[in-house]
């Protein structure tokens, strides 16, 4: 029978406070404060020198922390990494007013001591995601770079140094061009890539760009539920409401890049809908119904989850947003749907803007967590 062996009880909370040359670690056994090269062979003997009771902490910097995670990972020392904008919050909730290195390593370690229970332990992640993503995100920077050369070409006074930009803009399809190849060639020769790939490009209006940027910038695909995906993605309505009110819900937080890649691959299933409202004929509509993306039925959810998820009840024909979901979800939705109020206006005269809030923050998300 195997031996079960149960981790040792956390005693010991190091926060490392991360830069580009050193690393300012607070140690909360002794209370000390110390700075230690950002190097592989100090952070080697940094982490032989603890031991399986504590907990490092740092926040993301850039990728500069990335060598003391490795070190860590070897010596076999829990860490984890935290969300910057959580620790910053956090400190201010004590109101600490100074910043420096030693106080933000100071407020790591007491990050850890109060919440390591619930905070995961960094695990090293897949290389061939890691350069999926590093592809990816270069390759946005580069159409970036492209986007703001055009528009300096077509920008008055712009003449004399066009042959400039004209050459600076073909050097940067060209490079664009490469790393799309690299891409392609990176998706094609991996198995788990091939099979997230064909699971995305399933969902109407998701291709191979908009596939590889989801597999790189959201690896957390299929170990979550819709919600926690759209809430990852920024495209989640939170609630605002206080008292007796109850205002509209907006998308906010989340990661950025993802909620653009998500708002180009909801125009497809949303163009099918005329501004008028009025649905379209079945033959002018994608093979596969967005309706089979639709989330679930709202009428067991709660008051709460009901107002996030709920259709407006026109008075003749169905909605466009209605269209988008399927006949038992349509029939829960409008029985228990609440005034369009939580919509912004531009939303509520414009179908084809609602209907695209829609696939954004409910069946995009929930077909990306199945």
């Amino acid at each position: 029978m195997p031996e079960i062996v149960t981790p040792p009880t956390l005693t010991r909370f190091i926060g490392c406070d991360v830069g580009k040359a050193t690393i300012v670690v607070f140690d909360s056994r002794d209370g000390r404060v110390r700075t230690i090269a950002n190097t592989p062979e100090a952070l080697a003997a940094f982490a032989a020198s603890l031991d399986a009771a504590c907990l490092v902490v740092c926040e993301a910097t850039g990728g500069y922390e990335d060598a003391l995670l490795a070190a860590l990972l070897v010596a076999g020392i829990p860490a984890h990494r935290a969300d910057a904008r959580k620790v910053k919050a956090f400190i201010r909730s004590f109101g600490t007013l100074g910043k420096n290195d030693a106080l933000d390593a100071r407020a790591l370690a007491r990050y850890a001591e109060e919440r390591h229970a619930r905070l995961p332990r960094w695990q090293a992640p897949d290389p061939q995601r890691e350069r999926l993503q590093t592809l990816v995100l270069t390759r946005a920077d580069l159409i970036a770079q492209r986007t703001a050369c055009t528009n300096r070409l077509k920008a008055p006074g712009a003449e004399p140094v066009r042959p400039y930009l004209e050459a600076l803009r073909a050097c940067l399809v060209g490079q664009i061009q490469a790393l799309e190849a690299a891409i392609a060639e990176l998706m094609a020769a991996a198995d788990d890539l091939v099979r997230a790939e064909k699971t995305l490009r399933a969902i109407p209006g998701i291709g191979a760009t908009t596939a590889a940027a989801l597999i790189a910038l959201m690896p957390e695909l299929g170990h979550i539920d819709r919600r926690q995906a759209a809430a990852l993605a920024g495209v989640a309505p939170h609630p605002n409401q206080s008292g007796a009110a109850d205002a509209y819900r907006r998308t906010r937080g989340g990661r950025p890049e993802v909620k653009r890649t998500l708002f180009l691959a909801a125009m497809p299933p949303v163009a099918s809908i005329p501004a008028s409202g009025t649905p379209t004929s079945a033959s002018a509509r994608p093979e596969r119904s967005p309706s089979s993306l639709s989330p679930p039925s709202c009428g067991a959810s709660s008051s709460s989850q009901t107002r996030a998820c709920a259709t407006p009840s026109p008075k003749n024909d169905r909605s466009p947003r209605t269209e988008l979901m399927t006949g038992e979800d349509r029939s829960a939705a409008s029985a228990t749907s609440t005034s369009p109020r939580h919509r912004p206006l531009q939303l509520r005269k414009h179908p084809r803007l609602g209907a695209l809030a829609d696939v954004e923050s409910q069946i995009i998300p929930r077909a990306l967590a199945q």
